[in-house]
């Protein structure tokens, strides 16, 4: 939805866009339709320009887990981005949508894609989708920060840095 409305220069949200979030959640609940694979955001990754995931920053880069190791994060390339040293310090151990909040940002939509599909994973793997919320609380990604609501298209970014055309 918001993707779409992003994509679209659509100043708020319409009906089509809520129609879009509302097919997805349908076919996703009913295992009609599935999750895109993190092989499309790998593809993606390797055209995007090379800077920090954080702030597009394009010095002092190093992978960076989305999913901190130290909080039980995957150590795959599916859960690394570039990072500039001054984010990747900042965020440290500290989960990526609790660090976005306490910055008082929304995160790319494309990095809380990421984010969201390596958190479905876990509790996928973990056995914990049709479980309540408070039933996830140990897992190493804090669903309590997962967005409920989306700021205006306007207001959002697809990426830290513009997409090549």
């Amino acid at each position: 939805m918001a993707h779409a409305g992003v994509t679209q220069g659509a100043s708020a949200y319409k009906v089509i866009h809520f129609s879009i979030r509302a097919r997805l959640y349908k076919g996703l609940r009913t295992g009609a339709m599935q999750l895109g694979p993190l092989a499309d955001d790998e593809r993606l990754k390797m055209i995007l320009p090379q800077a920090c995931g954080y702030c597009g920053g394009t010095s002092h880069l190093a992978a960076d887990h989305v999913i901190a190791r130290s909080r039980g994060g995957p150590d795959v390339g599916d859960n690394l981005i570039w990072s500039c040293r001054s984010c990747n310090s900042r965020k440290g151990t500290k989960d990526l949508l609790a660090w976005y909040a306490s910055r008082g940002e929304f995160p790319p939509l494309l990095l809380l894609r990421r984010y969201l599909k390596l958190a479905i994973g876990l509790a996928a793997d973990h056995r914990l989708l049709e479980d309540p919320i408070d039933g996830m609380l140990n897992l190493p990604v804090d669903v309590v920060s997962a967005p409920q609501t989306y700021p205006l298209p306007p207001t959002l970014r697809l990426w830290v840095v513009p997409l090549p055309a």
